[in-house]
C-alpha cells in the first residue's frame, strides 16, 4: 500500500461549450482536448517484480516468492500525455455537477483554496449560475495535475469523456512518438458509459473508448522500452532506465519549483522529476495569493506532525519535460495515478471493500515510489483520503 505521504493526459479546458443540448440534458457540456500517445508493440514481454523491491525479473520463475507479473499488453492503445489538469476536472464538474448539488461526492471541501490554502484547486460557490458553480482556486493552479482524485471519481470522468462528442481528432509526430489530440465535448451523463457506476466493482463495459488505463497499459507506457534499452527492456524509472540494484544512485534529479507559482524551474536538468530525493526537501510551493500556507491545516493535526506529513506540492504538468519511452510526461513523480485492476486487499484487511491499483509515486515520496515494482493499492473510494491526500492523481487512456 502506499503510505500516507508516498503520481496520460493533456487536458485543456476551453470553456463552456455553446450549442444545442446533448444526451437530453438541458445544458450542453464544456469542450476539453485531450491529448493521447500511442502505445504499440502489441504482445509486448512482462516481466516479474516483487513489490516495492529494487530489482526486475525476466519472469516470476526466477524471482522470490511474493513475485507478480507485469507489462504485458497484447493491444495497441493510447494513453494521456499528461495526468489529467485541475482545469480540465473543474470543466467536468461544472458538467457533471451543473446545479452544484454533488449527489456522486465529486468534491469535498478541503479542495477549497479557503479550506487549504497550500493545497486547495477548486472553489466551490453555492450561489453561482448553473454550469458555473466551480472554479480554479487560483490561475497557478490550472495546469497542474487534479489532485483529490478516488477511482470512482476517475471512473465518471471517463463515462462522461466516452459519452461526449468528439468534435474533431488531429494526429501528429513528434520524433518516435505519436499524439492524437481529441477534442470532446463532456456529456453530463457519469453512471453508465464505459464503467457501470452501479456495480460494485465497475470493469470495462466496451472493447473501444476512453478508459482508466490498467495496471499493465499504465506500466507498458511508462517503463517498457520498444528499443530494448534496461533490463530486459524495462526502465527502473518512467524518465530513464537506472541501474536495478543501486538503490536511487541512477535516480531522475528532483525538480526545483518556483515559489509562488509551482512551475518547474530547472528543466534543463534532465532527467528530472518532481519527487523527494533522500535527504532533500521535497519540492513545494505555495500561491502567491494565499502566503503564508504552512499555518492552516483542515485536519487539526498538531503543528509539528503537519508540517512533517504535508511537505511537497504538484507541479505544472509536463514541466519536468523528460519523456517515458513511449512519450508520456510525469510518470514519475508528482501525483500517484489510479489503474483500474482489481486486486485482493492487503494482509490482514477485511470487509467488503473494492481495492485497485496505483502507480508513479508523488512530489514528497522518495525514489523507490517510482520503480516498476511499487504496486501500490487503495480501496477505490477512500473517503479519507479524498479528504485528506491532496496528490492522488489520474491519467486517462484510450483502446
Amino acid at each position: 500500500m502506499f503510505p500516507l505521504i508516498a503520481a496520460l493526459l493533456a487536458v485543456t479546458a476551453t470553456g463552456s461549450a455553446s450549442g444545442a443540448p446533448h444526451d437530453g440534458y438541458a445544458t450542453p457540456g464544456e469542450v476539453i482536448t485531450v491529448t493521447t500517445t500511442a502505445v504499440g508493440d502489441p504482445g509486448n514481454p512482462s516481466v516479474g517484480v516483487v513489490p516495492f523491491t529494487d530489482a526486475v525479473y525476466r519472469s516470476c520463475a526466477d524471482a522470490p516468492s511474493g513475485c507478480v507479473t507485469v507489462g504485458r499488453v497484447a493491444y495497441p492503445y493510447q494513453i494521456g500525455r499528461l495526468e489529467v489538469t485541475v482545469a480540465q476536472w473543474v470543466a467536468f464538474l461544472n458538467t457533471a455537477d451543473a446545479d452544484g448539488r454533488d449527489p456522486h461526492n465529486l468534491y469535498d471541501v478541503t479542495e477549497s483554496s479557503t479550506a487549504w490554502p497550500r493545497y486547495g484547486q477548486i472553489d466551490f460557490d453555492p450561489r453561482a449560475t448553473r454550469g458555473s458553480h466551480y472554479s480554479v482556486a487560483y490561475p497557478q493552479w490550472a495546469d497542474k495535475p487534479y489532485g483529490f482524485a478516488t477511482f470512482l471519481r476517475a471512473a465518471r470522468f471517463v463515462n462522461s469523456l466516452d459519452n461526449g462528442e468528439v468534435l474533431s481528432i488531429s494526429t501528429r509526430g513528434a520524433g518516435p512518438f505519436r499524439y492524437t489530440d481529441y477534442r470532446v465535448r463532456l456529456s453530463p451523463r457519469t453512471e453508465t458509459g464505459m464503467y457501470d457506476l452501479a456495480r460494485r466493482a465497475p470493469t470495462r463495459t466496451a472493447r473501444t473508448g476512453f478508459v482508466v488505463p490498467s495496471q499493465n497499459e499504465w506500466i507498458k507506457a511508462a517503463y517498457y522500452d520498444p528499443r530494448h534499452g534496461g533490463t530486459y527492456s524495462y526502465w527502473k524509472y518512467p524518465t530513464n532506465p537506472g541501474v536495478f540494484g543501486d538503490g536511487d544512485a541512477t535516480a531522475p534529479n528532483p525538480t526545483v519549483l518556483n515559489a509562488t507559482t509551482g512551475d518547474v524551474t530547472n528543466g534543463a536538468t534532465q532527467p528530472l522529476a518532481t519527487y523527494r530525493l533522500s535527504g532533500e526537501p521535497a519540492p513545494a510551493w505555495c500561491p502567491a495569493e494565499r502566503e503564508p500556507c504552512a499555518d492552516v491545516n483542515p485536519m487539526g493535526l498538531d503543528p509539528t506532525t503537519y508540517a512533517s506529513l504535508y511537505q511537497g506540492s504538484l507541479s505544472t504538468a509536463g514541466q519536468a519535460r523528460t519523456l517515458s519511452p513511449w512519450g508520456t510526461l510525469d510518470q514519475g513523480g508528482n501525483a500517484v495515478e489510479w489503474t483500474d485492476t482489481l486486486t485482493p486487499p492487503p494482509a490482514g484487511q477485511t470487509g467488503e471493500r473494492v481495492w485497485r491499483r496505483l502507480h508513479g509515486g508523488i512530489a514528497n515520496a522518495a525514489a523507490f515510489q517510482l520503480w516498476p515494482s511499487a504496486v501500490g493499492l487503495q480501496p477505490q473510494d477512500n473517503a479519507f483520503f479524498a479528504h485528506s491526500y491532496p496528490w492522488l492523481g489520474m491519467r486517462i487512456g484510450r483502446i
